[in-house]
């Protein structure tokens, strides 16, 4: 919180953007707690955050929602006039989705469907699939949790409006699903039939050094192909009924499959979406198209998109992920140590925040030139939260891509950005 004065805070830097004193907060984790400019806030108390400053203040300030109206609206229109890139948004949710729609998202370029599962009325159902013993043990924890995705999806379809939607499958590793209180570890066992022991040792047996280059994304499609065949059934049913609803439609879903660096595993997981989810439509009697594409968010994926674009109907740049592989930092820890690397003119910005163009950005233009030559039918976008950044978006166009996708509120930005871009580069 910013003040012409600190005199009451023990806590405080002088930032001398804001000619003014921030005030530090002193955390008790322990206690759930924490002080700001002399006052103590406690867990359930609070507080309004300024996104654009990172300002706190006390108590709720009124906020309204986000429009696109009078002159502001009149320069969107002269901007969608002169863009060629698409703005997707990434959106989970149906009323993210909506709210992207309200503010010119033209589809979904990321749905995190991993997201769904922490829903209280299907996190049980996974953690007995992830504590199962065999495919028919999974298979069964799986269908609890069908009709939830199905659902998911067809709200999602329904507020898009015909418009694409981008699927991606489970992505994170498993041990971010499993129970840490002792009580929820209790309830897995009883529901399981096993001992708490037993539970624990599973629990135990899912850590993992290194979580980012572990067990997860495709991988677990691999292992488990399962969870790919549910979810497959979930989306490919949710587009015949969202389909049947509204014959003016053009209910095209867009399954993602993550983490790829090989083509052989783009391959493997492709065959048991295109098995399954084949078998639905032709149950349903109904012409129904899908395609399946892969993120590119690996080094290696990007070296060797000649060969994985020959399975895939489109490419993602996973640019959150394909950032962190590809300077060895990690997005969670490398705020710790970046202040020195701006301070010692090694870097003049988060490669996270504002897209790397000379090293990232070669691995992007090396997949599309690889990619296009062997899939002309091939459309590429990015769906990392670069694709909001105006120097990121301005490179995207310039390199090729079909579209960015960005979270909802940045949808605006994007447009602009993409509009300006392609009149500097005319």
């Amino acid at each position: 919180m910013a003040q012409n004065s600190c005199e009451s805070c023990t806590y405080y830097t002088y930032d001398e953007d804001y000619e003014s004193y921030m005030c530090d907060i002193n955390m008790d984790e322990e206690n759930k707690k924490f002080t700001l400019a002399g006052k103590e806030y406690h867990e359930g108390d609070y507080i309004s955050i300024d996104g654009s400053t990172g300002n706190i203040y006390d108590g709720v300030i009124p906020t309204k929602d986000a429009t696109i109206a009078g002159e502001f609206g009149r320069i969107m229109g002269w901007a969608d006039k002169f863009r060629k890139l698409k703005v997707r948004t990434n959106a989970d949710t149906p009323a993210d989705a909506k709210k992207a729609r309200e503010l010119g998202a033209e589809g979904i370029g990321l749905c995190r469907t991993e997201h769904m599962f922490f829903e209280e009325d299907r996190i049980a159902a996974f953690r007995e699939m992830i504590c199962s013993d065999t495919v028919e043990e999974r298979e069964a924890a799986l269908d609890k949790i069908l009709p939830y995705q199905q659902g998911d999806f067809e709200a999602l379809y329904e507020a898009l409006e015909g418009n694409p939607v981008t699927i991606r499958f489970l992505d994170p590793p498993l041990h971010e699903f499993v129970p840490t209180e002792e009580a929820d570890i209790e309830k897995l066992a009883a529901a399981q039939g096993k001992s708490v022991e037993d539970i624990k040792t599973i629990i135990a047996s899912l850590h993992e050094f290194n979580p980012m280059m572990g067990h997860r994304g495709c991988r677990l499609a691999v292992t488990y192909p399962e969870i790919a065949k549910m979810q497959t059934k979930a989306v490919i049913r949710a587009a015949i009924n969202v389909q049947k609803a509204h014959a003016d439609w053009t209910v095209e879903p867009e399954i993602m499959i993550p983490l790829v660096c090989d083509v052989k595993e783009l391959k493997f997981v492709k065959k048991v979406v295109v098995e399954t989810a084949d078998a639905e439509i032709a149950a349903a009697g109904i012409d129904l198209k899908y395609e399946v594409g892969t993120m590119i968010e690996i080094p290696r994926a990007a070296l060797t998109a000649d060969e994985i674009a020959k399975e895939a109907d489109f490419f993602c740049f996973g640019t959150n992920d394909l950032t962190q592989m590809t300077y060895g930092f990690s997005r969670d820890d490398a705020g710790k140590f970046l202040n020195a690397y701006y301070d010692a003119k090694i870097f003049e910005n988060d490669p996270f925040a504002k897209l790397d163009q000379t090293g990232v950005g070669k691995l992007m233009e090396t997949a599309i030139k690889l990619g296009k030559p062997v899939n002309n039918k091939l459309h590429v976008g990015i769906c990392g939260e670069h694709g909001g950044d105006p120097s990121s978006v301005e490179f995207c166009h310039k390199i090729g891509l079909d579209y960015v996708s960005c979270s909802p509120f940045r949808v605006p930005i994007a447009r602009l950005a993409a509009a300006q871009a392609a009149i500097a580069n005319k």
